[in-house]
């Protein structure tokens, strides 16, 4: 069962909203055994939007669409489906009553007639009544294929999609199963990786499917099926990871349907009854914004210190002056000491600390551009690792969070 999803509107093509949407609809799909063979963005004109799904015959017995189905001129996507499937607009007495509802409890401003509007609907259609908003969903049917036109708003999408579109397209249609499974991994790129597994890839059954998903300094290897039977899926690919993991246990992280690094650096620390803080300068925080944004965190991460400026590492973390005028506030030395005095500033019992000219100009130190420093202190001492990431001013600090993160990582395997 093969679904293509349509998204109408010019906010989507010209960048000023990202298409969320399109990701909830894909793994909403995919779990009950729909997939999407394609995704199309269209601006709100008429004849782009035939065109669309004229050419969705041709791959997808499901379209799902969504947006342009505002009380606004703009809006033309309930008139153009009206006019494609040859039905006609009528006026539905329950979502009138519906719109004025929403008004009259929630809505500041008076109904008018634009509003009003919106309760016309497809004759021919099964109406899905959006209790979130005013735009209702639209089921269509024809020569066996299902178009579904959804609202663009995120929440009520989500709702509607939920509550009502999954629901009716499993009892409609006879869907296989489709099972997914993904190891993360660090520290070793996707080509070398495939180097390693090469001779396990090809001793895969032909109906599971790996997929090399590689992103800044972590490469993801997903598992794939699709047939009749769940349980033999799932058995087939828990086998075949099976075999896997001794060949990557080096530079295994765990399993992202069951867990994140960030949780599972958590997990560690509470486990061991440590502590952590960091001292970051080239990251701006974002090493501390990726750990605390799991509940919980505050069992176990004390604080950060965002001394970006090198004024700022000398009077509040207090390194010394001098060090860095020595040896650059870009350096190994530098890093180190801002771990130790994290760590005493905290009282925790593990820092870790980054400095590096993420760019595009070197600001107070002559390192080559891309250069980041990391360090990390503990009771046993402190230690660093150099690092060139680029030039790429935003990579360049994803990758020295990630690494970062792999090092605090692989430092409490190594006390357990």
């Amino acid at each position: 069962m093969k679904a293509e999803l349509l998204t109408i509107g010019d906010e989507i093509l010209i960048g000023q909203i990202v298409n969320t949407n399109a990701v909830f609809l894909s793994k909403a799909l995919n779990k009950i055994g729909i997939e999407i063979v394609q995704i199309t963005s269209v601006s709100d004109r008429k004849e782009h939007i035939v065109e669309a799904l004229n050419a969705s015959k041709k791959r997808a017995e499901i379209v799902i669409v969504t947006g342009g189905l505002g009380p606004t001129k703009d809006d033309i996507t309930k008139h153009t489906l009206c006019e494609y499937f040859d039905d006609t607009l009528v006026l539905n007495k329950d979502i009138l009553d519906h719109i004025e509802e929403i008004f009259a409890k929630y809505v500041t401003t008076p109904i008018n007639n634009q509003n009003r509007k919106q309760a016309y609907l497809p004759s021919k259609a099964k109406i899905l009544k959006n209790q979130h908003g005013t735009a209702s969903g639209m089921w269509f049917e024809r020569e066996n294929r299902v178009v579904v036109s959804l609202p663009g708003v995120p929440f009520e999408m989500k709702s509607l999609i939920t509550n009502k579109v999954l629901p009716a397209l499993q009892t409609h249609f006879e869907r296989p199963f489709i099972l997914h499974k993904t190891a993360m991994t660090y520290g070793l790129g996707e080509s070398a990786i495939a180097e390693r597994i090469e001779q396990w890839e090809n001793d895969l059954p032909p109906q599971i499917k790996l997929a090399y998903l590689p992103s800044l300094g972590r490469v993801r290897l997903r598992l794939s099926g699709k047939g009749k039977e769940e349980q033999l899926l799932a058995t087939q690919i828990n086998s075949a990871f099976e075999a896997l993991l001794p060949q990557i246990e080096d530079i295994f992280i765990g399993f992202e349907e069951d867990t994140s690094m960030e949780e599972q650096i958590q997990d560690a620390f509470i486990e061991q009854g440590y502590t952590m803080a960091t001292a970051e300068s080239c990251t701006g925080g974002e090493i501390a914004a990726r750990l605390t944004k799991i509940p919980g965190a505050s069992a176990y991460f004390k604080g950060s210190a965002i001394t970006y400026q090198t004024e700022t590492k000398i009077n509040i973390l207090g390194v010394d002056q001098e060090l860095i005028q020595r040896f650059s506030v870009v350096s190994q030395e530098v890093a180190e000491a801002m771990a130790i005095q994290a760590r005493k500033k905290f009282n925790s019992s593990i820092a870790l600390a980054t400095t590096g000219n993420a760019g595009p100009t070197k600001g107070d130190s002559d390192a080559e551009l891309g250069t980041v420093w990391i360090a990390i202190a503990t009771a046993e001492g402190v230690f660093s690792e150099k690092f060139l990431f680029g030039i790429h001013r935003e990579r360049v600090v994803q990758k020295a969070v990630n690494k970062a993160l792999e090092l605090v990582f692989k430092k409490l395997s190594q006390k357990k």
